[in-house]
Protein backbone atom coordinates (compact mmCIF):
# COMPACT_ATOMS: atom_id res chain seq x y z
CA UNK A 1 0.00 0.00 0.00
CA UNK A 2 1.57 3.43 -1.25
CA UNK A 3 1.63 6.04 1.34
CA UNK A 4 -0.89 8.72 2.00
CA UNK A 5 1.23 11.46 0.76
CA UNK A 6 1.07 9.26 -2.67
CA UNK A 7 -2.56 10.82 -2.94
CA UNK A 8 -3.13 12.86 -5.99
CA UNK A 9 -4.19 15.80 -3.96
CA UNK A 10 -5.33 16.47 -0.64
CA UNK A 11 -7.54 19.05 1.43
CA UNK A 12 -7.52 20.25 5.19
CA UNK A 13 -10.64 21.47 7.01
CA UNK A 14 -9.61 22.84 9.88
CA UNK A 15 -12.56 23.70 12.70
CA UNK A 16 -10.73 26.57 13.76
CA UNK A 17 -13.38 27.27 17.20
CA UNK A 18 -12.20 23.23 18.52
CA UNK A 19 -9.99 23.58 21.32
CA UNK A 20 -6.39 23.67 19.69
CA UNK A 21 -7.82 25.20 16.34
CA UNK A 22 -5.45 27.88 16.21
CA UNK A 23 -2.57 25.48 15.79
CA UNK A 24 -3.60 24.96 12.00
CA UNK A 25 -1.20 26.74 10.26
CA UNK A 26 1.70 25.17 12.07
CA UNK A 27 0.08 21.99 11.21
CA UNK A 28 -0.60 22.77 7.49
CA UNK A 29 3.16 24.01 7.44
CA UNK A 30 4.11 20.97 8.80
CA UNK A 31 2.46 18.10 6.82
CA UNK A 32 3.62 20.00 3.06
CA UNK A 33 6.69 19.65 4.41
CA UNK A 34 6.65 15.79 4.85
CA UNK A 35 4.94 15.26 1.41
CA UNK A 36 1.17 15.28 1.73
CA UNK A 37 0.37 17.55 -1.61
CA UNK A 38 -2.11 19.53 0.17
CA UNK A 39 -3.81 21.76 -2.11
CA UNK A 40 -6.44 23.60 -0.52
CA UNK A 41 -7.07 24.57 3.15
CA UNK A 42 -10.43 25.98 4.50
CA UNK A 43 -10.55 26.64 8.21
CA UNK A 44 -14.22 26.48 9.56
CA UNK A 45 -16.32 28.12 12.09
CA UNK A 46 -19.30 27.03 12.29
CA UNK A 47 -21.48 23.47 11.47
CA UNK A 48 -23.34 24.90 8.54
CA UNK A 49 -19.74 26.01 7.32
CA UNK A 50 -18.37 22.65 8.01
CA UNK A 51 -21.09 21.20 5.69
CA UNK A 52 -20.94 23.22 2.93
CA UNK A 53 -16.70 23.23 3.13
CA UNK A 54 -17.22 19.38 3.21
CA UNK A 55 -19.05 19.48 0.11
CA UNK A 56 -16.66 21.53 -2.17
CA UNK A 57 -14.01 20.23 -0.90
CA UNK A 58 -15.52 16.22 -1.70
CA UNK A 59 -16.65 17.93 -5.18
CA UNK A 60 -12.94 19.41 -6.40
CA UNK A 61 -12.24 15.12 -6.08
CA UNK A 62 -9.51 15.45 -3.62
CA UNK A 63 -9.02 11.72 -2.59
CA UNK A 64 -7.63 13.07 0.81
CA UNK A 65 -9.33 14.97 3.20
CA UNK A 66 -7.29 15.54 6.48
CA UNK A 67 -9.79 17.14 9.37
CA UNK A 68 -9.25 18.50 12.51
CA UNK A 69 -11.29 19.28 15.30
CA UNK A 70 -13.11 17.34 17.78
CA UNK A 71 -14.86 14.36 18.33
CA UNK A 72 -18.40 15.81 16.69
CA UNK A 73 -16.20 17.50 14.00
CA UNK A 74 -14.48 14.20 12.43
CA UNK A 75 -17.93 11.89 13.03
CA UNK A 76 -19.47 14.62 10.70
CA UNK A 77 -17.13 14.16 7.92
CA UNK A 78 -16.78 10.60 8.31
CA UNK A 79 -20.22 10.40 7.72
CA UNK A 80 -19.74 12.34 4.45
CA UNK A 81 -16.67 10.56 3.13
CA UNK A 82 -18.73 6.94 4.34
CA UNK A 83 -18.59 4.30 1.45
CA UNK A 84 -16.57 6.43 -0.83
CA UNK A 85 -12.82 6.10 -1.87
CA UNK A 86 -11.79 8.89 0.01
CA UNK A 87 -9.46 9.00 2.89
CA UNK A 88 -9.91 10.68 5.82
CA UNK A 89 -6.72 11.95 7.45
CA UNK A 90 -6.86 13.33 11.23
CA UNK A 91 -5.42 15.86 13.21
CA UNK A 92 -6.61 15.22 17.09
CA UNK A 93 -7.69 19.15 18.24
CA UNK A 94 -10.80 18.42 20.58
CA UNK A 95 -10.79 18.09 24.04
CA UNK A 96 -11.44 14.32 24.38
CA UNK A 97 -9.92 12.87 20.95
CA UNK A 98 -11.42 9.57 21.54
CA UNK A 99 -11.71 8.92 18.00
CA UNK A 100 -7.76 9.66 17.66
CA UNK A 101 -6.87 7.03 21.18
CA UNK A 102 -9.81 4.67 19.44
CA UNK A 103 -7.49 4.54 16.24
CA UNK A 104 -4.10 5.00 18.37
CA UNK A 105 -3.24 8.50 16.38
CA UNK A 106 -1.12 10.94 18.30
CA UNK A 107 -2.33 13.13 20.41
CA UNK A 108 0.75 15.67 19.90
CA UNK A 109 0.61 17.53 16.56
CA UNK A 110 3.62 17.06 15.03
CA UNK A 111 3.20 12.88 15.47
CA UNK A 112 -0.50 13.40 13.65
CA UNK A 113 0.97 15.45 10.86
CA UNK A 114 3.49 12.48 10.73
CA UNK A 115 0.87 10.11 10.74
CA UNK A 116 -1.03 12.00 7.70
CA UNK A 117 2.31 11.38 5.53
CA UNK A 118 3.38 8.51 6.57
CA UNK A 119 0.83 5.85 8.14
CA UNK A 120 -1.36 3.36 6.47
CA UNK A 121 -4.83 3.58 5.11
CA UNK A 122 -7.39 0.98 7.11
CA UNK A 123 -11.38 1.09 6.81
CA UNK A 124 -13.39 1.24 9.62
CA UNK A 125 -17.55 0.75 11.07
CA UNK A 126 -19.82 3.66 10.92
CA UNK A 127 -22.43 3.90 13.49
CA UNK A 128 -25.65 5.76 12.40
CA UNK A 129 -28.30 6.78 14.66
CA UNK A 130 -31.47 7.49 12.89
CA UNK A 131 -29.47 8.03 10.06
CA UNK A 132 -26.66 10.64 11.66
CA UNK A 133 -23.26 9.29 11.64
CA UNK A 134 -21.41 8.85 15.02
CA UNK A 135 -18.04 7.14 15.47
CA UNK A 136 -17.52 7.08 19.12
CA UNK A 137 -20.73 6.28 20.92
CA UNK A 138 -24.39 7.62 21.14
CA UNK A 139 -26.20 8.15 24.02
CA UNK A 140 -29.33 9.20 26.14
CA UNK A 141 -29.29 10.41 29.67
CA UNK A 142 -26.96 11.36 31.76
CA UNK A 143 -24.23 11.76 28.78
CA UNK A 144 -26.70 14.69 27.18
CA UNK A 145 -26.52 16.29 30.52
CA UNK A 146 -22.88 16.47 30.61
CA UNK A 147 -22.92 17.60 26.85
CA UNK A 148 -24.62 20.42 27.93
CA UNK A 149 -22.78 21.72 30.80
CA UNK A 150 -19.47 21.49 28.88
CA UNK A 151 -19.08 25.12 27.80
CA UNK A 152 -16.84 25.89 25.37
CA UNK A 153 -14.41 28.05 27.89
CA UNK A 154 -14.92 24.85 30.40
CA UNK A 155 -13.17 22.78 27.41
CA UNK A 156 -10.73 25.41 26.24
CA UNK A 157 -9.34 26.13 30.10
CA UNK A 158 -9.33 22.78 31.40
CA UNK A 159 -9.56 20.22 28.75
CA UNK A 160 -10.24 16.37 29.58
CA UNK A 161 -11.12 17.97 33.20
CA UNK A 162 -14.16 19.37 32.27
CA UNK A 163 -15.91 16.05 31.43
CA UNK A 164 -15.39 15.28 35.31
CA UNK A 165 -16.75 18.95 36.32
CA UNK A 166 -19.76 18.25 33.57
CA UNK A 167 -20.73 15.27 35.08
CA UNK A 168 -20.96 16.16 38.77
CA UNK A 169 -23.21 19.29 37.89
CA UNK A 170 -25.46 16.78 35.52
CA UNK A 171 -26.06 14.16 38.29
CA UNK A 172 -27.34 16.25 40.39
CA UNK A 173 -29.69 17.20 38.04
CA UNK A 174 -30.51 13.67 36.27
CA UNK A 175 -33.95 12.52 36.36
CA UNK A 176 -34.67 8.91 36.12
CA UNK A 177 -36.14 7.59 32.60
CA UNK A 178 -37.37 4.46 31.10
CA UNK A 179 -36.50 2.26 27.54
CA UNK A 180 -37.45 -0.61 25.50
CA UNK A 181 -34.31 -1.92 23.85
CA UNK A 182 -35.70 -4.05 20.46
CA UNK A 183 -33.47 -5.90 18.31
CA UNK A 184 -34.87 -6.28 14.54
CA UNK A 185 -32.32 -8.60 13.45
CA UNK A 186 -33.88 -10.91 16.14
CA UNK A 187 -30.76 -12.05 17.77
CA UNK A 188 -31.96 -10.58 21.66
CA UNK A 189 -35.58 -10.65 22.89
CA UNK A 190 -37.00 -6.91 23.50
CA UNK A 191 -35.75 -5.69 26.58
CA UNK A 192 -37.40 -3.31 29.17
CA UNK A 193 -35.68 -1.50 31.44
CA UNK A 194 -36.87 1.37 34.53
CA UNK A 195 -35.57 3.84 36.36
CA UNK A 196 -31.98 4.35 33.74
CA UNK A 197 -29.29 6.84 34.27
CA UNK A 198 -27.75 5.98 30.75
CA UNK A 199 -28.03 3.91 27.69
CA UNK A 200 -25.11 4.18 25.04
CA UNK A 201 -24.20 2.37 21.94
CA UNK A 202 -20.75 2.24 21.18
CA UNK A 203 -19.39 1.78 17.47
CA UNK A 204 -15.46 2.61 18.27
CA UNK A 205 -13.88 1.64 21.75
CA UNK A 206 -13.38 4.73 23.54
CA UNK A 207 -15.66 7.78 24.54
CA UNK A 208 -15.68 10.64 27.20
CA UNK A 209 -12.25 11.12 27.49
CA UNK A 210 -10.68 7.90 27.67
CA UNK A 211 -13.66 5.90 28.92
CA UNK A 212 -13.65 2.51 27.64
CA UNK A 213 -16.94 1.27 26.04
CA UNK A 214 -16.30 -2.22 26.75
CA UNK A 215 -13.22 -4.25 26.91
CA UNK A 216 -13.79 -6.07 23.63
CA UNK A 217 -15.21 -3.01 22.49
CA UNK A 218 -13.61 -2.28 18.53
CA UNK A 219 -14.26 0.25 15.60
CA UNK A 220 -14.06 -2.56 13.27
CA UNK A 221 -15.46 -5.38 14.80
CA UNK A 222 -19.16 -4.94 12.91
CA UNK A 223 -20.55 -4.81 15.85
CA UNK A 224 -22.49 -2.31 18.27
CA UNK A 225 -21.60 -2.32 22.10
CA UNK A 226 -25.01 -1.86 23.87
CA UNK A 227 -25.65 -1.03 27.83
CA UNK A 228 -27.64 0.74 30.48
CA UNK A 229 -26.66 1.50 33.28
CA UNK A 230 -29.99 1.74 35.92
CA UNK A 231 -30.01 4.25 38.77
CA UNK A 232 -29.53 3.69 42.42
CA UNK A 233 -27.44 4.71 45.36
CA UNK A 234 -24.59 7.30 45.00
CA UNK A 235 -21.97 4.74 45.98
CA UNK A 236 -23.01 2.20 43.26
CA UNK A 237 -22.65 5.01 40.71
CA UNK A 238 -19.20 5.68 42.65
CA UNK A 239 -18.09 1.94 41.82
CA UNK A 240 -19.20 1.64 38.09
CA UNK A 241 -17.12 5.30 37.65
CA UNK A 242 -14.31 3.48 39.21
CA UNK A 243 -14.42 0.99 36.37
CA UNK A 244 -15.32 2.82 33.13
CA UNK A 245 -11.81 3.50 32.07
CA UNK A 246 -11.35 -0.27 31.41
CA UNK A 247 -14.70 -0.98 30.25
CA UNK A 248 -15.41 -3.74 33.52
CA UNK A 249 -18.04 -2.17 34.68
CA UNK A 250 -20.29 -3.48 31.99
CA UNK A 251 -19.70 -6.52 34.41
CA UNK A 252 -21.66 -4.02 37.64
CA UNK A 253 -24.89 -5.72 39.02
CA UNK A 254 -26.42 -2.32 37.76
CA UNK A 255 -25.70 -2.56 34.33
CA UNK A 256 -26.66 -4.43 31.23
CA UNK A 257 -24.66 -5.26 28.38
CA UNK A 258 -25.25 -6.70 25.28
CA UNK A 259 -24.00 -6.51 21.49
CA UNK A 260 -25.82 -6.45 18.03
CA UNK A 261 -25.84 -4.61 14.43
CA UNK A 262 -29.40 -2.95 14.78
CA UNK A 263 -30.97 -2.06 17.95
CA UNK A 264 -34.01 0.17 18.29
CA UNK A 265 -34.74 2.38 21.32
CA UNK A 266 -37.84 3.56 22.50
CA UNK A 267 -38.04 5.80 25.72
CA UNK A 268 -40.41 7.57 27.78
CA UNK A 269 -40.32 10.45 27.87
CA UNK A 270 -38.91 10.76 24.75
CA UNK A 271 -34.81 11.82 25.01
CA UNK A 272 -32.31 13.68 22.69
CA UNK A 273 -29.40 11.61 21.82
CA UNK A 274 -25.99 12.92 21.86
CA UNK A 275 -23.57 11.46 19.06
CA UNK A 276 -19.96 11.89 19.68
CA UNK A 277 -20.25 14.91 21.99
CA UNK A 278 -23.06 16.72 19.57
CA UNK A 279 -27.16 16.41 19.95
CA UNK A 280 -28.29 15.28 16.13
CA UNK A 281 -31.77 13.03 16.68
CA UNK A 282 -34.02 12.14 19.33
CA UNK A 283 -35.50 8.70 20.20
CA UNK A 284 -37.59 6.63 19.37
CA UNK A 285 -33.88 5.83 17.73
CA UNK A 286 -32.90 3.04 15.24
CA UNK A 287 -28.97 2.80 15.47
CA UNK A 288 -27.20 0.58 12.98
CA UNK A 289 -23.68 0.04 11.75
CA UNK A 290 -22.10 0.68 8.19
CA UNK A 291 -19.60 -1.63 8.14
CA UNK A 292 -16.13 -0.61 6.65
CA UNK A 293 -17.78 2.46 5.42
CA UNK A 294 -14.61 4.95 6.19
CA UNK A 295 -10.91 4.91 4.93
CA UNK A 296 -8.76 6.30 7.20
CA UNK A 297 -4.74 6.85 7.95
CA UNK A 298 -3.54 5.21 11.09
CA UNK A 299 -0.31 5.15 12.57
CA UNK A 300 1.91 2.23 10.99
CA UNK A 301 1.78 0.40 14.40
CA UNK A 302 -2.01 0.78 14.69
CA UNK A 303 -3.62 -2.60 15.97
CA UNK A 304 -6.91 -0.91 15.53
CA UNK A 305 -8.20 -1.57 12.55
CA UNK A 306 -7.18 -3.49 9.09
CA UNK A 307 -8.10 -2.63 5.63
CA UNK A 308 -10.34 -5.16 4.06
CA UNK A 309 -13.44 -4.04 3.08
CA UNK A 310 -14.81 -2.92 -0.82
CA UNK A 311 -11.97 -1.43 -2.39
CA UNK A 312 -9.29 -2.53 -0.13
CA UNK A 313 -6.92 -2.99 -3.35
CA UNK A 314 -8.04 0.15 -5.04
CA UNK A 315 -6.37 3.47 -3.24
CA UNK A 316 -4.86 5.49 -4.11
CA UNK A 317 -7.19 5.60 -7.13
CA UNK A 318 -5.37 5.88 -10.38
Amino acid sequence: MEAPRDARSAAVVINAGSRRGTAHELAVDAMRKAGVPITAVHPVLSGGELAGTLDRVLADGHDLVVVGGGDGTLSYAAGRVAGTNVVLGVLPLGTANDFARTLEIPNNLAEACATVADGKVVDIDLGRANGEPFLNVASVGLSVSVTEALSPRLKRYIGPLAYSIATILAYTRHKPFRARLEFPDGDHEPLDLEDLLQVAVGNGRHYGGGNTVSPTAGIDDHTLDIYAIVAGPLREHVSIARLLKDGSFIKHDRVYHLTSRHVRLVTEPPLPVNLDGEIATTTPADFTIQRNAVHVVVPQSSTSALLDGPGAANWPPV
